[in-house]
């Protein structure tokens, strides 16, 4: 099985006819995954890629279906585009996006709390990399090719180090469910224990690789719940354990402010909690076999 995408899963593309959106949209259809249409408004009764074009996600959603939809929208007009998203009814929405800003993503997510747990958009992003369930689709920006399929979940902020762990893990012949980006931004729309959590309900899921980074209270929350809700290995990383504090590195989030933000603070959280933390990115793949080679 898969958590949040699969081949059957009904796809759109917001920014449908742009070069970005063009792209990677021609990308996703080579890989396999079921895109549908895309929106882009005014553009509506064309066709882009042999598929639909929609003037809004709504349109989308009642002629062809969509359940899902990837944002390819400029971060000034991105948090409009995800709560459309939303009042139409996708049930999963990645947010390529970088550069939306954080007051806008306040907006989103007070937005989505409008709606029940049970009806409320799952939202990935923004600033991701994107979603892939290797072998059956591809809802981003990944590389496809490095990715094998197989029984381990990931879950990172860092888009090029989860990259990293699916080259260094189809090496040594262990493929992925699911792979999701949540972004690097210090308001996305899901936690690290959001999608942990996802994995621990999957029955295909044998363990789970879990990409963090300094800032904000995250891995943290990540390490409590597996201590008290998963029954499967968690591999983790921790990225910036030499990083200054106070100086923001790369990622928007990824600024330390407070206790229990640096790396150093929550690699010890997480390996308090019982997680096996490996200690540098070149040894993700051999630190996820040797947990699989333990159970």
């Amino acid at each position: 099985m898969t958590v949040l995408l699969n081949e059957k899963t009904p796809v759109i593309v917001q920014g449908f006819t742009g070069k970005i959106g063009t792209f990677h949209a021609e990308e996703m259809m080579e890989y396999g995954t079921n895109l549908v249409g895309g929106v882009t408004p005014g553009k509506g009764g064309k066709e882009h890629l042999g598929k639909p074009v929609f003037n809004t996600v709504k349109e989308a959603v009642s002629e062809v279906g969509a359940e899902a939809s990837i944002i390819f929208v400029p971060g000034a007009f991105a948090a409009d585009s995800i709560m459309e998203a939303a009042d139409a009814g996708i049930k999963y929405c990645v947010a390529i996006t970088d550069g939306i800003p954080a007051q806008d993503m306040m907006t989103v997510k007070r937005y989505m709390y409008r709606y029940k747990k049970e009806d409320r958009m799952v939202l990935t992003g923004p600033n991701c990399a994107g979603t892939i369930s290797p072998g059956k689709a591809m809802l981003g920006i990944m590389p496809g090719h490095i990715y094998m399929q197989g029984d381990v979940g990931v879950v990172g902020r860092s888009g090029t180090l989860g990259y990293e762990a699916a080259s260094q893990m189809k090496t040594l012949g262990i493929g992925i469910t699911t792979s999701v980006g949540i972004g690097g931004d210090p308001i996305n729309g899901s936690s690290h224990r959001d999608i942990l959590e996802h994995f621990e309900n999957d029955p295909d899921t044998k363990a789970v690789m879990m990409i963090g980074e300094i800032g904000g209270p995250q891995e943290a929350e990540a390490a409590e719940y597996f201590k008290n809700h998963m029954t499967k290995p968690l591999v983790a990383y921790i990225a910036g354990l030499t990083a200054p504090k106070g100086r923001r590195m790369g990622h928007a989030g990824a600024i330390v402010s407070g206790a229990g933000e640096s790396a150093a603070e929550k690699v010890t959280l997480l390996e308090e909690a019982g997680v096996v933390v490996a200690p540098n990115p070149s040894d993700l793949g051999i630190t996820m076999e040797k947990v699989l080679t333990a159970l």
